[in-house]
């Protein structure tokens, strides 16, 4: 591959701007990485191999692509920008091993992209700069694919980051932190503050890596669950019987319901959903199917 100017860096990054009038598009939550030190900790994070495979999510100008491209066998990027994508075909033109999807990664058929372009059982790696705004729904999406993913490590905003990896207790501990635990285990890589992106945002970012995982008590319905916890963190300063009351009612038979499903749980009906576990939270679905409380 022919040597270029990191695309990353900071002069080369305002100057392929400047050369396509280019902005940053909020719409699309566009802000590049020009920190080299912090793409080379992605990197690491992610234990890049060159018989790796990669799935990036909104490459932009191609400055976390191209670190990819150098580390891994195959880069396979979804950009839903089309003036992105104009501009990747020239900053990524030495790099024969980068394949660039223009398309929102939302919509997209990820089994069949990535088994047409990887192979049918090949394990693959997500590497990304997730757009802020769509962090959640893509992380999900992504989890919920129904694909061998073998490590997802992905920039998001500090705040999410924090949330993900929190512990029960915590004033960060929430619905997201159980849900991203019923499929992964969740770690902070790394710390980036705003000034290592072109334009900075208003907030400090943070690496983050995810281990996909089998779930240790899976349900039937992972959705159904994800509701219910959803209903029991609706006023995090009430308890969890005002919350579960809140959710299917207070007639005397629910109440006589939610007090047997608590029991068969071994869970007090004063505590705080904060404090629960992804544990508890499945043992009291199920107790709450058991007693026909949750069709």
């Amino acid at each position: 591959m022919a040597k270029t100017i990191d695309i990353a860096s900071p002069a080369r990054t305002q100057a392929i701007l400047n050369q396509y009038g280019l902005r940053a598009k909020k719409k699309f939550g566009q802000n590049f990485l020009t920190d080299g030190n912090i793409l080379s900790g992605i990197v690491q994070a992610a234990d890049l191999t060159k018989e790796d495979l990669i799935v990036e999510i909104g490459p932009g100008i191609g400055g976390l692509t191209e670190y990819l491209a150098r580390a891994a066998k195959k880069v396979l990027a979804f950009e839903i920008d089309p003036d992105m994508v104009k501009i990747l075909a020239e900053t990524l033109a030495p790099y024969d091993n980068v394949q660039i999807v223009e398309q929102d990664v939302l919509e997209a058929d990820l089994k069949t992209v990535l088994a047409e372009s990887f192979g049918e059982k090949s394990a693959v790696k997500v590497v990304a700069n997730l757009p802020y705004y769509i962090t959640t729904p893509i992380l999900l999406a992504l989890l919920q694919a129904g694909i061998h993913w073998e490590k997802l490590v992905v920039m998001m905003q500090k705040e999410v980051a924090d949330r993900l990896s929190a512990k029960p207790g915590t004033k960060e501990y929430g619905v997201l932190t159980v849900m991203l635990d019923y499929y992964a285990s969740v770690a902070i890589a790394l710390k980036v503050p705003a000034k290592a992106f072109n334009p900075a945002p208003n907030v400090d970012s943070a690496v983050v890596t995810l281990t996909p995982k089998p779930a240790e008590k899976p349900v039937d319905h992972p959705k159904q669950l994800f509701s219910l916890v959803k209903a029991c963190f609706a006023h995090r300063r009430k308890s969890l019987w005002n919350n579960l009351l809140q959710r299917f009612g207070k007639e005397e038979a629910v109440k006589e319901g939610l007090t047997q499903a608590l029991q068969l749980a071994e869970i007090d009906p004063g505590i705080r959903a904060e404090r629960l576990t992804l544990a508890d939270f499945t043992r009291l679905y199920e107790a709450l199917k058991e007693k026909k409380v949750l069709q």
